[in-house]
């Protein structure tokens, strides 16, 4: 895979160059290669593309192209009503939306305002009140602003953004390019991390920065920039976190130090105030409540983290005891609730939420308490008590799909299958008249099954040797693998032997969770969503890596050394105390051998 770049550096418009080299290595250890100053002079080809020729001679052999060229705004209704329009595109407008017919307003991804098309929701919010306070209200003058206008109008919006680019977190705020300033910089090329923090001369402002590889701490740093909040004496917490037993992280006691007005949701223009005040006087303490009578959240989600610290800080402030608790069912943390019903001996999810919560439970605590059942008892998931707490996914065995036709999933450990495992699954398809499919995942999907036929197809699936692939189930899925050594001439170990012991190993497990896993891959790691993967290079083995869903990274440890040989017997299983090998009540329809 190739990135052709215009520029002389990847994100020029938030990056700096010594952030574009950290971006730019990231990507090249996933196996992308980037080319920078490429100015495409034409696309190649007979109605499929071949090549794409550049201005300074070069070509490069491509199959696809990708194009991601950014907001191109629709204005071809503005020109056909003579309304004057940017030499690149964009209705022009005043600091009012105004067109140049005063009476036509213009706002969004098609108007041209400062010179600039948005192409974010929080500017179009901005530009329909601005419209809005124009059309409804007369302006008010004030001694600050006579004429009145200065609160109708639309600032130049600040466009900080946070992305993630393939696993690798990107963020600029304020202006990350200030010259005129003292620059505190980061950078450890050996992570990938670089972070820069420009402050005023006096050291008190926060002016910008950029953050690559990183971006934990983009919240803080933006709301410090927005509200010119005083820095501490070592602005750098600010950006590294407090190190050197300096107490509590700044990041963790700023956030209740932020004036009223602070702009938290910039999606919802949802202010700090806001947020303390459903707390402290109508009593919100969830995410969730908090998300439907403010809207703060459910735009980008980027302030959720933020959201979340207001809520516990205004609830500490109130004196209110705040627990890290499992959901809003249970006053208990996981960990808590593990312990009680291990105590009382409890064995059906009923019991539980009778005896320590309340409610009939929810998507985070039913798999939780479904984990936890399967772990102390290994008990069938599917008995009478048990059965409440699973998906209708996981009592049929297969995944239901659009139509009201199943899936079907067979067990294909590390993707090594037999000509006669192969040939079975064909008959099963070919009689049952099921679409087949190889997933990315190395299985193959059986589509279309009708629930009347699911006992008679996982019979014969059952005949030939296959088990439940788990492709429905808070469990693990499949362990993907290259070929290895076995059969690549790059092959460094026996991936799919490594891949098979994993699958087999762990196959039983009943998790929060889905799980997924690759084996080893030589020279490129890549992380799945959730789950756990070994990499492979020429020094030897990289320890197991355990991540949780959406990249983020689980509190227990992330990775655990072992020697060369890789003895999967001595690898410790990735969650201590909350996934926990259960193999019986994995498979409810046989026994496994051992």
């Amino acid at each position: 895979m190739h990135v052709i770049e215009f520029a002389p550096r990847l994100m020029p418009r938030q990056i700096d160059q010594a952030g574009s080299d950290i971006l730019r290595a990231k990507l090249e250890t996933l196996g992308l290669k980037i080319h920078l100053s490429k100015n495409t002079q034409e696309i190649v080809g007979e109605g499929v593309i071949n090549a794409m020729q550049f201005v300074d001679g070069l070509a490069l052999d491509v199959d696809m192209l990708v194009i991601s060229a950014g907001i191109k705004p629709r204005d071809e209704v503005a020109k056909l009503s003579g309304l004057e329009v940017g030499g690149r595109g964009g209705i022009v407008v005043n600091d009012r939306f105004q067109t140049s017919d005063p009476n036509i307003f213009a706002i969004g991804e098609c108007a041209l305002a400062h010179q600039m098309i948005y192409g974010l929701i929080a500017p179009g919010y901005e530009m329909a009140e601005v419209v809005a306070r124009n059309l409804t209200a007369p302006p008010k003058a004030s001694p600050a602003d006579p004429s009145g206008r200065a609160s109708s109008v639309f600032s130049p919006f600040d466009m900080s953004t946070k992305l993630k680019l393939i696993g690798v977190d990107v963020a600029s705020y304020g202006n990350p390019f200030a010259t005129e300033c003292r620059t505190i910089v980061y950078e450890d090329t050996s992570k990938g991390i670089y972070k820069r923090m420009n402050v005023s001369h006096n050291g008190k402002t926060l002016l910008g920065g950029i953050l690559v590889g990183d971006a934990e701490q983009y919240n803080m740093l933006l709301q410090a920039v927005k509200n010119g909040t005083v820095l501490p004496p070592n602005p750098e917490d600010l950006m590294l976190g407090a190190r050197g037993g300096r107490g509590e992280e700044p990041s963790a006691a700023g956030v209740m130090g932020l004036p009223d007005e602070a702009l938290i949701c910039s999606c919802e223009a949802v202010t700090k105030g806001a947020i303390c005040h459903e707390v402290s006087q109508n009593g919100v303490t969830t995410m969730d409540v908090m998300k439907s009578c403010t809207k703060a959240g459910t735009g980008c989600g980027g302030c959720v983290p933020l959201v979340k610290d207001l809520i516990q800080g205004t609830m500490k402030a109130q004196g209110i005891y705040v627990r890290n608790v499992l959901c809003e069912h249970f006053a208990h943390t996981r960990q808590e609730l593990y312990d009680l019903v291990k105590i009382k001996g409890q064995r059906t999810y009923n019991d539980v939420p009778d005896a320590h919560g309340h409610g009939d439970g929810c998507e985070v605590c039913k798999p939780a308490v479904a984990s936890i059942l399967a772990s102390l008892w290994n008990e069938l998931i599917l008995d009478k008590g048990n059965d409440i707490a699973q998906d209708s996914n996981d009592r049929f065995l297969a995944n239901i799909q659009k139509g009201g036709t199943y899936s079907v999933v067979p067990r294909i450990p590390g993707g090594e299958i037999t000509p006669e495992k192969l040939v079975a699954i064909g008959q099963v398809a070919q009689k049952y008249g099921l679409y087949t499919k190889i997933t990315g995942g190395q299985r193959i999907d059986l589509f279309g099954a009708h629930l009347n036929d699911l006992p008679f197809i996982w019979d014969e699936l059952i005949q030939a040797g296959f088990e439940s692939g788990h492709a429905y189930g808070k469990a693990l899925r499949t362990v993907k693998s290259c070929v290895g050594s076995t059969w690549c001439r790059f092959g460094l170990h026996d991936s799919v032997t490594f891949a098979v012991e994993i699958e087999n190993r762990y196959k039983g497990i009943r998790a929060p969770h889905k799980l997924k896993g690759v084996g080893l891959r030589p020279r490129v790691r890549r992380g799945p969503e959730q789950g756990f993967w070994r990499h492979r290079d020429r020094e030897g083995l990289e320890p197991v890596r355990v991540r949780q869903r959406r990249g983020q990274t689980p509190a227990h440890p992330t990775a655990r050394q072992r020697h060369r040989q890789g003895n999967l017997s001595e690898i410790p299983r990735p969650f201590p105390n909350v996934l926990h090998q259960n193999r019986r009540a994995a498979h409810p329809h046989r026994p496994l051998a051992q």
